[in-house]
């Protein structure tokens, strides 16, 4: 791992000397907030030349999102912005819609999460662009699809987390259905919808032509359910809170130790057996109320009580040697100031060190897609400032002279 100079002069995180896998693919990233800055930001660490439209006034809403700030830049922003150009440009006028049509014909992929409806006012809608870019890669990322009752009902992770199921089976069984603690439903959103660019691009080579890429929030959030949902289907019964268990795997949660907690994760049976044996209760394993896991499941209100008794006897520190040595996978419960500081994070590379022009020396979360052997993810600059791409992008993509660019931000039509 090594740190140089990108082409526009600023300090990168980890890089590798091979090529990037979406080199030459330009993506207009006209969405905001995150599950499309996200997904951008992903495309942009694999090579992608991002272009981030923002309104002038006040560029993507999460800019203004704190604290905390680095500097004059939010935390939010930073955390899924990096390797981007920002292009200020304002939709309002005519000229600004021309400047971001010409931006399309010149594109690969387009991704926006405007109200349905908006991008054909401003005469950018995916039959119109197409006309022109039989190419272009159009993906919408709205609460719930361009189709179906909700269709104009505006999507927000948190109201997502309400009707998709999640919160449903998070919290504890006697507490109030729970959200999860971060933006789950706009990041899952956000790797289906990099997921499908990247196979609308794979087909492209094929039939010649891109294609409308319908996301919803709702639907990604759905599917994510993955298990529970599936077992509502079989068996036609709410799953329920389980706290920090899992519904069809035991014991696999969260238990309190001498001085915290830990994660216990037996995922079998020869698993289970080796855990009453460090324990020092090997009559649990051949106790039929427990020797399977659907027995487990079962009688886990007779189980879990005998094993919180046991774990007790020890810190986290004593019982993790113990049950590694056995292979039975447990592991301690970390802050994020434990996870970030941590010589895990600093092998595997997961801080990115920039210099931004505006919040000076600062690290990023780094990419799990660092590690792929030919074209890894790697920084390709800081997240921008607002606009400070525009007359770079007008000059490059379109022609445009210094002087036009001034007038037209004279014009409040650019920044």
């Amino acid at each position: 791992m090594i740190r140089v100079q990108n082409e526009r002069g600023r300090q990168a995180g980890p890089v590798s000397a091979e090529p990037r896998a979406l080199a030459g693919v330009r993506v207009l990233d006209m969405s905001r907030v995150l599950a499309g800055p996200f997904a951008t930001q992903i495309l942009a660490d694999l090579g992608a030349d991002v272009i981030k439209i923002e309104d002038p006034s006040r560029g993507d809403e999460t800019r203004q999102w704190g604290p905390p700030f680095a500097g004059t830049e939010s935390a939010y922003f930073l955390s899924v912005n990096r390797g981007k150009r920002s292009v200020a440009v304002n939709l309002k006028t005519e000229a600004g819609q021309r400047i971001v049509r010409e931006l399309a014909v010149r594109s690969d992929v387009l991704i926006e999460n405007l109200k349905p409806g908006d991008m054909a006012r401003y005469g950018l809608d995916y039959e119109r662009l197409a006309a022109e870019n039989p190419r272009l890669i159009y993906c919408s990322i709205i609460g719930f699809g361009q189709t179906g009752p909700m269709r104009d009902v505006p999507g927000y992770d948190f109201a997502v987390q309400g009707m998709c199921g999640i919160m449903s089976v998070t919290g504890a069984p006697d507490g109030p259905p729970t959200k999860v603690g971060v933006a789950w439903v706009d990041i899952l959103c956000g790797l289906y919808a990099t997921v499908a660019i990247q196979a609308a691009l794979r087909a492209r080579e094929t039939t010649g032509r891109g294609q409308y890429i319908d996301i919803s929030l709702w639907d990604a959030a759905v599917a994510a359910m993955v298990n529970l949902a599936q077992a509502y289907l079989v068996s036609g019964r709410e799953p329920g809170r389980l706290g920090n268990a899992h519904a069809q795997i035991v014991p696999y949660q969260m238990f309190p130790t001498a001085d915290g907690y830990m994660v216990l994760a037996v995922g079998n049976d020869a698993q289970f057996e080796r855990f009453c044996h460090v324990i020092g209760r090997p009559e649990l394993a051949a106790d039929e109320r427990f020797a399977t896991n659907p027995a487990r499941v079962k009688n886990r209100d007779v189980l879990i009580p005998l094993l919180e008794a046991a774990l007790k006897e020890r810190t986290t520190g004593e019982w993790l040697g113990p049950l590694a040595a056995a292979k039975v996978p447990a592991a301690p419960v970390w802050g994020l100031a434990q996870v970030l500081e941590s010589d895990l994070a600093r092998q595997r590379g997961m801080r990115w060190p920039v210099d931004h022009p505006a919040a000076g020396a600062v690290d990023l979360v780094g990419s799990p897609l660092q590690h792929m052997s030919l074209t890894p993810a790697r920084l390709a600059g800081p997240p921008p400032t607002l606009g400070q791409h525009t007359g770079e992008v007008l000059s490059e993509l379109l022609g445009f002279s210094a002087e036009d660019v001034r007038r037209l931000a004279e014009d409040g039509v650019v920044r």
